[in-house]
């Protein structure tokens, strides 16, 4: 079962403590998967394979539109958070899940294409066609129909590639942490400050404005909590996995206690018999004379040993 907790608009530091908490937790078998969906305010986060020139702004420009700035352990290049952006951290296990295609346990890269999956068809859930690009991690729209997942060409519109979903992982102890982010109402002139994932050439794109030139009358967009569940409904599809709600985090560290306390204790020496003699020291099985055999090798121990 996948767990999965929408939190709101939560600040960077905060949710980064909340998943070093859950990894640990999960690591030590004390809660299940669990899937935590939120928004940021403007953030750039810089992960492992990061270079600071692919931020275009000085620090000066951050710090006056309110971005903040945090180096991080999951792969990938900088990447841009922001509101009206959908925000997936799965702290998953990947021993407890198998491939659906083949049955196998999941390595990372496994994991990350079916996150993409995930993300894929929530797209479609709105009309719109998405798909991967080869060695470029994410989720894009604007493919030409060979791309696409289907064997339905895209609708009419303007097209060129256009990313619509980061993704960057880290994995420890076959646990993983940090995760993907899904523009839905995203302000893409945030995206200017950087090289999104250290690409240039490659713009970005947000549900709102894909499902614009791909409807021709569209409808109102749900709240981000509304995508978000259907998000999590996505995640458990693709990962053959019942998917449940948690009400809140206060719930899940319950949960994590419950555990603990049904862990039973290891049971204590047992108490000596009365009625059983009190052996005495050297015990039975402790010879009180060099045995024969042994006495023999000491003799020997200078001869040559003979090939």
């Amino acid at each position: 079962m996948i767990r999965y907790l929408y939190l709101g608009r939560v600040p960077y530091g905060e949710a980064l403590r909340l998943q070093e908490e859950l990894v640990a937790l999960r690591t030590a078998g004390r809660i299940g998967n669990v899937l935590l969906l939120l928004e940021h305010p403007p953030v750039l986060t810089l992960g492992r394979n990061a270079k600071r020139s692919n931020i275009l702004a000085s620090d000066e420009l951050l710090a006056a539109r309110g971005v903040t700035l945090h180096e991080i352990n999951r792969g990938g290049d900088v990447t841009y958070h922001g509101p009206g952006q959908l925000i997936g951290y799965p702290i998953v296990d990947l021993r407890s899940l198998r491939n659906p295609g083949g049955g196998n346990r999941l390595g990372p890269v496994n994991f990350v294409r079916l996150m993409e999956e995930a993300l894929i068809r929530l797209c479609g859930d709105f009309g719109v066609s998405a798909g991967r690009i080869c060695g470029l991690t994410g989720v894009w729209c604007g493919l030409a129909p060979a791309q696409l997942p289907s064997k339905d060409p895209p609708s009419a519109g303007p097209q060129g590639e256009r990313k619509i979903a980061a993704i960057g992982i880290h994995v420890a102890r076959g646990v993983t942490s940090h995760g993907f982010a899904f523009n839905v109402t995203t302000d893409l002139r945030d995206f200017a400050l950087i090289n999104p994932c250290g690409l240039t050439g490659r713009p970005v794109t947000n549900l709102e404005n894909e499902i614009a030139r791909e409807i021709e009358d569209p409808q109102s967009l749900p709240s981000l909590e509304s995508i978000a569940h259907r998000a999590a409904r996505q995640f458990g599809l693709v990962f053959n996995q019942p998917i449940l709600a948690v009400e809140s985090v206060a719930a899940l560290r319950a949960q994590a206690q419950a555990s603990a306390e049904s862990v039973p204790e290891p049971p204590a020496p047992a108490a000596p018999d009365p009625d059983l003699p009190v052996p005495e020291f050297p015990a039975e099985d402790t010879p009180l004379q060099i045995p024969p055999e042994i006495e023999r090798l000491r003799r020997t121990k200078d001869r040559p040993i003979h090939a």
